[in-house]
Order: C-alpha cells, then structure tokens, then sequence
C-alpha cells in the first residue's frame, strides 16, 4: 500500500505492492445529476493553493477555479479541458492519461484513463486506442469534484471559441515539417486565406472543438462513449462501439518507495513509475548526493542508474490486468542501494536501446487551501497523435497503441481491452510525516524518467529549491547517444569517450527535455513554493486563501 497523506501530522510508513484494480462508474448527464457531495473537508491547512501546468492560460483557469472555492480536483479538471485546447499537439479529448489524488488522512490514489485496444485485438496504422480521457474526468468529478461538471468545462469552451494567442512552442510544432503536413489538413490552423499555417503571435480559434466540449459539458460522458460524438468515433479504424460504451476507468493503488528522507509515490505498471524509484535509489546508493548536477560524475552515475530502469519496464512491465508483474525486488529498497554502490564497477557504456525523439504529452499539479493535491499527466502520445493521425470533433485522437510496438516485450502484447506500457509518470513526494510535500510530473516520451530525476536528485538529495532544480542541466541516454541540453563541456566529452557514447547538442525547439510542472508545500508556513519551466510553455500560480 502507498504511503498515506497525512495532514494531520499522523505517521504512517508505506510499503511498496502489488496494486490491483477497481472499476468506477462514470457520471451520466451533467445536466440532470447534481453536483457530487464528496466527504466534509479537512480543516483548511494552508494559506495558499496553486497550480502548475503547461501553459500560461491553463494556469489562469485552474487558479480561477480554486478562487471560486473549488477544490484541486474540480481545478485539475478545468485546467486539463483548457490544456487540451491551447496544447492541442499535446493531450486532449483524444488521448488518455492517470492522475493521483492525495486527500488529508487518506492514502494517495491512483487513477487510469488511458487508451485501450478494441474487440478486434488488432492495432491499427494510426495506433489509435479508445481514448479514455473524457472518462478518467468525469470520474474524478464523480469521486472528488464539489463544482458542476458545466461549469468545469466553460473555460475551456470560451477559450476554443474566443481563441488565444500562439505560443513559440506552439508555433514551432505547428511548423515543423511535420507538424505543419499534419495541421495544413485543416482549416482552424491555417490563415483565413488559406494561404499558410497559422505562427507565434497570430490567434488560434477552434470552433468545432468549442462544440465538442459544449456537447461534453451538456450531456456528460455517456455523449462522448455512446452518443453523439460515439457516432463520429466509431467511423475511425480501431474503435468500436462496445469498447467505448464499456471503457470505465480504473482506480489502483500507486507504488512509492523511500529516496533520502522522503518517499516518492507513483503509478504502477504498465506506467514506468517503479522504475523511476529504481532509478532514483540506485543513484542514491552509488553517491549521487555528494556529486554536483551536470558534473561527469553525476552523470555516469545517473545515467548508469537510467540504464537499469529502462531494461526493467521495457522487458517486465506490463498491463497488470492481463499479466503478473513482480515489484519486489524492483522496490527493495536495501538491493538498490546495494546495485547502486556497485553502478561505477559495471560497464557504465551499456546505453538503452532507440532513438531520442522529441517527447510529447503534458502535466498539471495542483494543492488547495484543504491540503488535497493532485498530480496528472495526459497525453495523445506523439506531438499531435502521429503522422496518420485521425481527427474528430476538433480535437486530435491518439496514437498510444504505437507502444506496443516500441515497447516489444512478452509482458507488453495487444489484446482487447489492454493497454500498453509507456511513459507517463506523475508523481507525489511524502516527507517523513505520510504528507505530500510535492506534486511533479512532465512531458518528455522515454525521457520522462531522466527529467523528473534531474529535478528530484536535487531536491531530494542535496536540498535544492525547486527552481533552482527546474532550471538545471538535462541527460538522456539512449542508443548509445547522450542528449545534452546547449554545448557539451570538456568533462562530458571526455565521459562519452570514455563510455563509448556519442554526444547530441539539443535546442529548446527540439522538445526532447520535457518541461517539468511541480509545486512543493510548506506545512511551517503554509505557502506554496512553485517552479516555471521555460523549456516550454510552462507556468505556474499561488494565490493567498482566507484563511
């Protein structure tokens, strides 16, 4: 079982599992059911609430939400529609995702939504899954949420219709090549003569997205699975109406495992998240903290530590409902420590299979003024779902059964209703309390677990402030290429020489370092301390509560 939250100050140690599943029912129409009643709130602990999230906009809209006296659930919710609409290239309505939930004197839950292969079993050319986003929010509102479901969506309606203002990011995945032979395909981002793909600084309007979020908003969940938008859905290869009327979301409970002084808990397989503890008390144990970030070694041992990880989801993990996956020697604690001890003796070359390639997806963190929290990653897999992309409604579909396919192991094999190992990876921290004191996550594809240990090493580790850690160097290994963020130093060079690796230079515009979205709490002061990484378009905002 995960370590609990525990608000209160209570203690309660976690122990790291097996998580098994529970369905949970989806509301039906907003419009006819009354808001949800969740349980009486804890007393309210802190003198701020804040949100962290991909973009400027979206952070705007999460943090109107908690102003309104909604809590970080009903703010998540918002925040993910409006994300969905300014990074339409990211996640959506389309795509799927899991989300953890923290609540005072409870443990944390873990929530997946994500895409699930159809009756037929077979994957098809666009790897399009039955997306599960629509379902994993409403049953989150259902659980958690304390505002009607309409009015949760409304800003992200008014944003589609009124439109917004185009980031560079979003202009350069608009223009990319790629990007641009996928969007030119239609109208609402291209110029009102037809002439061009819309650029940073012009207006991005989507009409046919705004209606697709009305009709959500007016009729619930049941519109997108069985009614109207089901129609449109089912004309796209690989969805079925059978799964999209069964696709309920799955509650299970997260993995942690204790790094430093604290405990990280994340989603279970097929999610990555036990290899990211892996990862991080490895490098822990070969002497990580005592090492300076960028230096040559703590990066040799960072990325030796990555190596391991990456072997153990890519060959073992799995959907958990169709195959046994063992976490015990993944999560002990004390053989990690021990490998890690040993990581410099081993030989340090040996390097991930693939290639690095620019990561996709998105994340949101929120805390309110009550001490709930959540961490949520949503994605449509590659920027903008892939080249054979389908589109209904506005919005992009996604391509999360590809998954199958790079990730190639007899515990990741397509079957109705399963879904594939990836890697998205949210992630809560507990201090020695059982009390959430972070919320993290990012985009990044297979770079995800490299991004969030280079901003939790730090933290956790060698007590640095959050932003400090945000805006430190980068490493991916992969392929037997090292990714750099900017100019290799002399000490890296002569590392890569070293290991055998080749060196990659990246640029901001090449997206392969994600954009890490965190908060951290301070229970003393009960402030909020948040990060803005400006990798991407990512933002974050702490507005001062009541109390």
């Amino acid at each position: 079982m995960a370590a609990g939250f525990l608000a209160l100050g209570a203690l309660l140690a976690g122990c790291a599992g097996e998580p098994l599943a529970e369905k949970f029912s989806a509301p039906t129409e907003a419009s006819d059911t009354p808001a949800p009643s969740p349980s009486a709130p804890a007393q309210t602990l802190l003198s701020q609430e804040g949100i962290a999230a991909g973009h400027p906009e979206a952070v705007k809209v999460g943090l109107e939400i908690l102003e309104q006296g909604g809590n970080a659930a009903d703010a998540a919710i918002a925040t993910a529609f409006a994300v969905s609409v300014v990074e339409p290239h990211a996640s959506g309505i389309g795509g799927g995702g899991v989300t953890l939930v923290a609540e005072p004197t409870k443990d944390v839950a873990a929530f997946d939504y994500r895409e699930v292969v159809g009756t037929s079993g077979k994957i098809p050319a666009s790897g399009t899954g039955v997306p599960g986003f629509v379902d994993g929010m409403a049953t989150l509102h259902e659980t958690y949420g304390s505002m009607p479901w309409d009015e949760l969506l409304q800003p992200a309606e008014d944003l589609a219709r009124d439109g917004f203002v185009i980031t560079k990011f979003l202009g350069e995945r608009m223009n990319d090549g790629i990007g641009s032979q996928i969007v030119s395909e239609h109208r609402q981002f291209r110029t009102k003569d037809g002439s061009r793909v819309l650029r940073e600084g012009e207006t991005l309007k989507q009409s046919e997205l705004a209606q697709t979020i009305q009709t959500i908003a007016e009729g619930g969940r049941d519109e997108f699975y069985e009614g109207s938008i089901s129609d449109e859905l089912t004309e796209v290869e690989g969805l079925d109406a059978t799964t999209l009327a069964n696709y309920e979301t799955e509650k299970f409970e997260p993995v942690d495992g204790k790094v430093g002084d604290y405990t990280v808990v994340t989603a279970p397989p097929a999610l990555p998240g036990a290899g990211l503890i892996q990862m991080l008390q490895q490098a822990e144990g070969a002497g990580i903290a005592s090492d300076a970030p960028g230096s040559a070694p703590y990066v040799d041992k960072l990325m030796a530590a990555w190596s391991n990880a990456s072997d153990t989801v890519t060959e073992n993990f799995g959907d958990q409902r169709f195959v046994d996956v063992d976490l015990s020697e993944v999560l002990d604690r004390d053989q990690n420590l021990a490998i890690g001890s040993k990581l410099e003796e081993r030989a340090s070359k040996d390097s991930p299979a693939g290639d690095i390639d620019p990561g996709n997806t998105t994340h949101l963190s929120v805390v309110d003024r009550d001490g709930m929290a959540v961490s949520m990653t949503n994605t449509i897999t590659s920027f903008w779902g892939g080249t054979k992309s389908d589109v209904v409604g506005g919005f992009f579909l996604n391509n999360q059964l590809s998954r199958f396919e790079s990730i190639d192991s007899p515990a990741n094999r397509p079957e109705p209703g399963r879904k594939s190992v990836t890697w998205s990876n949210p992630a809560m921290v507990l201090d020695g309390q059982g009390r959430v004191v972070m919320g993290i996550g990012t985009p990044g594809g297979q770079q995800i677990p490299n991004i969030l240990a280079s901003v939790l090493v730090p933290v956790l580790l060698q007590d640095q402030p959050i932003q400090d850690a945000v805006d430190g160097p980068r490493f991916h290994l992969q392929g037997g290429t090292l990714a750099v963020e900017g100019k290799a130093g002399k000490s890296l060079k002569a590392l890569a020489r070293a290991n055998e690796w080749k060196i990659r230079e990246t640029t901001r515009s090449d997206g392969v370092f994600g954009s890490i979205q965190a908060l951290w709490v301070d229970y003393d002061t009960g402030t909020l301390d948040g990060a803005t990484d400006v990798r991407r378009d990512g933002d974050h905002g702490v507005a001062d509560t009541d109390q």
